[in-house]
């Protein structure tokens, strides 16, 4: 049994949980009883509350006031339907479109949200506490369901939040699940240290559970393996932001023997879908999201046939996202056997990135996200690593960046990763997606 954090002095239980972890509890409560519902109940709902986010977003964000058909007494699939996709090229020109200029109590304090995402274009996109709490939630959702030890350790090798060679320590295992329950500490490295540094510290931090991108742990535990490293107190891992290989699970079941859990999501929407901890199905999160597959017709698709991914942000009244692309490709599945209704994705197209490989013998992995560069010019970008010293720069550009530009986001490079690569730059109309239907930002051709 988990054990609950009280706010009542003496009281260990039964507890008496504070107003954040009472609140936390309760979307469990919510969140167990709407899993159980038919696929037919849970879209009944996602369109009860979707009607409501179209109301608002037809009446006060400026992106959607023609977009959104005249709504009749409730929303239909006809009308849903009419309502056109939202390709990330529009969003990118949307800009500050697709704020609230009317917010609501509750929805009006916005963090921005930027990320160049699956397809290597910079978008902003914008939270509100609303959607921070969701995902807060989602996160205690997949710890409740993989039945994880809240008392474990939790250690994260990701790129946000900290420095590279600056690891942090914390007491608990963040906002959304230390309100509620006990947990035990966390630790936090960021991903673009070098590959033998993570090693050591990992070593020393002695994880009970891993927290990572995929490419990360393929080059752990190949270093573990070489190496005859174990990490023993190693019970599971997560994995996110990549698309997870089977040669992945493989080779980190050989280092330590343990299994993968992944999780799908995209920054600026969330969590999209979570792994069942009976099947390994992937779940769509529709208590917040309204998750579509559809043709290149904007029709859907059967289960079984791959078309991209289009998402509907149901919570998010400040800055919402209605029918958006987000650049990925998967497959809708079979309902589960867990008994869940919420829908199955049984499979996701093209999202893994390459490692960067540096003549020094350095091995990370390559973020460099759009806040970093920032250049206006820039709608699309693509590092490609030919040779070991050299970086080929691909850019889709409104004009072309003037000499002083160019050294400029040279020198933003040679900072970023920390070698004083040669650079040579190709400006293109688009660039091309991989055989999997899915574009790279980065793509490495050393071995």
């Amino acid at each position: 049994m988990k054990e609950l954090k009280s706010c009542m002095p003496g009281f260990k239980w039964p507890a008496i949980p504070d107003p954040n972890g009472a609140l936390m509890l309760a979307l469990q409560y919510q969140f167990e009883q709407s899993e159980k519902l038919s696929s037919g109940e849970l879209r009944a709902l996602q369109f009860k509350q979707a009607e409501s986010l179209l109301y608002i977003a037809k009446r006060s964000v400026p992106l959607y006031k023609e977009r959104i058909p005249k709504l009749g007494s409730a929303l239909t699939q006809n009308i849903w339907d009419e309502i056109p996709v939202l390709t990330r090229a529009e969003l990118v020109d949307a800009k500050d479109l697709i704020i609230n200029k009317k917010p609501l109590q509750g929805h009006d304090q916005l963090h921005k949200i930027t990320t160049s995402g699956s397809t290597g274009m910079p978008i902003t996109a914008y939270g509100t506490p609303m959607t921070r709490l969701f995902w807060d939630a989602f996160t205690l959702r997949d710890h409740l369901w993989q039945k994880r030890d809240l008392k474990g350790k939790l250690v994260s090798i990701r790129p946000e939040q900290c420095e590279p060679g600056k690891p942090i320590e914390a007491k608990n295992w963040g906002s959304g699940t230390a309100v509620a329950f006990e947990t035990g500490p966390a630790a936090l490295m960021n991903s673009r240290t070098d590959i033998a540094e993570q090693l050591v510290w990992l070593q020393r931090q002695k994880p009970d559970y891993l927290l990572s991108l995929p490419s990360i742990l393929n080059e752990l535990a190949r270093c573990c393996i070489d190496q005859n490293i174990k990490l023993p107190n190693l019970k599971q891992i997560r994995t996110y932001g990549e698309l997870l290989t089977d040669a992945v699970r493989d080779i980190c079941q050989q280092a330590w023997g343990v299994d993968v859990v992944d999780t799908y999501s995209a920054q600026e929407v969330g969590y999209i879908a979570m792994q069942c901890p009976e099947h390994g199905n992937y779940h769509v999160q529709s208590e917040s999201l309204l998750v579509e597959i559809l043709d290149e017709n904007d029709k859907p698709c059967a289960v079984g046939e791959t078309g991209r991914v289009v998402v509907t942000t149901l919570l998010n009244f400040g800055a919402p996202l209605i029918r958006y692309a987000i650049g990925d490709y998967a497959q809708f599945g079979e309902p589960c056997a867990c008994g869940r209704g919420l829908p199955v994705i049984q499979k996701i197209m093209g999202r893994q990135r390459n490692m960067m490989r540096t003549p020094d013998d350095r091995v990370h992995w390559p973020s460099f996200p759009s806040s970093y560069w920032n250049l206006n010019k820039i709608k699309q970008m693509q590092l490609v690593q030919l040779e070991p010293d050299r970086l080929l720069v691909r850019l889709v550009v409104s004009e072309y960046l003037d000499e002083g530009e160019e050294e400029t986001l040279k020198s933003l490079f040679v900072e970023r990763f920390q070698y004083e690569f040669l650079f040579q730059f190709e400006y293109l109309d688009a660039i091309p997606r991989s055989s999997g239907g899915k574009f790279e930002d980065f793509v490495c051709f050393v071995d």
